[in-house]
């Protein structure tokens, strides 16, 4: 097996302290009410609207190739919305079950 350099052994070890250090001061802060309601909400805005900018854009290239114009976009604009809703309820079953236990 190859010796490491000291010096590279070094840069390893202050890393490591450096990544302990980082690990305590998160530990240690607690998050606000704002900070956990604007990423909530964030995150809710961004599932809803991703399922139907996919499913609109899968049904505008399917519309495309079968030349059916608009008829599979609105089916999978439907579709992604149902996803994107689906999405959400995972996401806040997940935080309801996170906040019971």
């Amino acid at each position: 097996m190859k010796k490491m350099p000291d010096d590279l052994k070094r840069l390893g070890e202050r890393i490591e302290k450096l990544k302990q250090k980082e690990a305590d001061a998160r530990k240690d802060k607690k998050e606000s009410g704002f900070a956990y309601a604007s990423k909530t909400g964030f995150r809710v805005g961004t599932e809803l609207l991703s399922g139907v900018l996919v499913g609109a854009a899968a049904g505008y290239f399917l519309d495309m190739f079968f030349g059916t114009k608009p008829v599979l976009l609105i089916v999978f604009l439907f579709l992604g919305g149902a996803a994107g809703i689906l999405n959400v309820y995972r996401f806040a079953k997940s935080e309801e079950n996170k906040r019971s236990s």
